[in-house]
């Protein structure tokens, strides 16, 4: 049976809700039934009646979770892609109301909050995820399953990167879209690692099996009049020993998107990149580099469930984005139905992976102020 979902924000013009309702829908899996689309409540029932929702286009988030409570076919799942601020109040409002929710990142503001969601998730019995979508390529999940059966060896060192220099013009920096990002107000403690770093380090432990513990962050301000930082390179220590390195960057011309993902053990290398998903280059010690292609024989149970074309075509963003709605019906059927959830499907990121992005945050900035001194990245409750 196909289940119910709705969607907060991603209205017409936006960049992330198109993605979402297209990977919402690749399987079949969700209907698209209700939402309130725009802070500008006309607006957002205009374009949620123009895309088939009829009276379950909301006006606010408010009206929607009222009125979806009193139905019996009520959403099963909603996504709240709303401006990160509106983030934690949303997200407990429907937790509380009964509903499962994936929240884009970053989950919350502060580690207060974080810590807030992930024992309101635990006491309701609510599943809260956190869209951090490019764990759901499907070499990614290879890269993971190659790791934990101990093709590397143990892992010595991990290096992430996320740049890009699309900030970079000093002359569009009172560009509405461009400056709230480096706006204490309005962003937080932090602009390009809030909006970037977080993916790559919660890649780091998602690919490895480690957590982020102690990390030691150099950051800077390249533009002048930016209150917050544009460029950071963050040294960490990981639970089982791995050394990570990190570097992300909005002020890096000539890179576009550039998240890539780097590990090296006691016995091969892996890397991909973000920008050429269809490729994991593998260097197994003394051998010659190999080049796993996705969608190829011989792949990992998690690789083959995530791979939806044909080897040799490309996948983006999102069917990267299906997999995790994929993972979240399996994740919601297994509750309903009480029974074990498939291992291969198991993947999608949690509220608890939301609160220690949200703590590395905070210790990248603290970091930062202080001269790069290493500041323990854990959230007090995974202390």
């Amino acid at each position: 049976m196909r289940l119910n979902w709705g969607m907060i924000g991603g209205g017409e013009g936006s960049q992330i809700g198109p993605a979402h309702r297209l990977g919402a829908g690749l399987d079949g899996a969700f209907d698209f039934v209700a939402g309130a689309l725009d802070h500008r409540a006309e607006a957002g029932r205009d374009y949620g009646r123009r895309l088939g929702l009829g009276d379950r286009a909301y006006g606010d988030w408010r009206e929607m979770l009222e009125g979806e409570a009193a139905r019996d076919d009520r959403i099963d799942l909603v996504t709240v892609a709303t401006p990160n601020a509106t983030h934690y109040e949303i997200t407990r409002a429907f937790l509380e109301g009964g509903f499962h929710v994936l929240c884009e990142k970053p989950m919350t503001m502060t580690v207060e909050e974080g810590e807030a969601i992930v024992g309101l998730a635990r006491e309701t019995g609510r599943i809260c995820a956190v869209n951090y979508g490019y764990t759901g390529y499907s070499l990614v999940r290879h890269m993971r399953a190659m790791i934990a059966r101990g093709d590397l060896g143990r892992t010595r060192v991990v290096v992430a990167e996320f740049a890009h220099g699309h900030h970079a013009d000093a002359a569009d920096a009172e560009n509405p879209r461009v400056r709230w990002r480096y706006d204490p107000a309005q962003a937080g403690v932090s602009a390009q690692f809030a909006d970037c770093g977080i993916h790559a380090m919660h890649m780091a432990s998602f690919v490895t099996g480690q957590e982020v513990e102690r990390l030691s962050a150099d950051i800077v301000s390249a533009l002048p009049g930016r209150v917050l930082e544009d460029d950071a390179m963050v040294n960490f220590r990981m639970s089982d020993g791995a050394v990570g390195r990190l570097w992300t960057s909005s002020v890096a011309i000539g890179r576009q998107h550039g998240l890539t993902i780097q590990v090296f053990g006691e016995t091969g290398g892996l890397r991909w990149a973000q920008e050429q998903p269809n490729q994991l280059y593998y260097m197994p010690l003394g051998q010659r580099l190999q080049v796993i292609e996705r969608g190829e024989c011989g792949l990992s149970p998690e690789a083959d469930r995530s791979s939806r074309v044909t080897v040799g075509h490309a996948e983006g963003m999102p069917l990267a984005f299906a997999n995790i709605y994929s993972d979240l019906a399996e994740a919601i059927r297994a509750r309903r139905d009480g029974r074990a959830m498939d291992p291969a499907a198991d993947l999608y990121p949690r509220a608890e992976d939301g609160l220690r992005s949200m703590a590395a945050v905070h210790a990248v900035a603290a970091s930062g102020k202080a001269d790069g001194a290493w500041i323990d990245a854990r959230p007090p409750m995974f202390r």
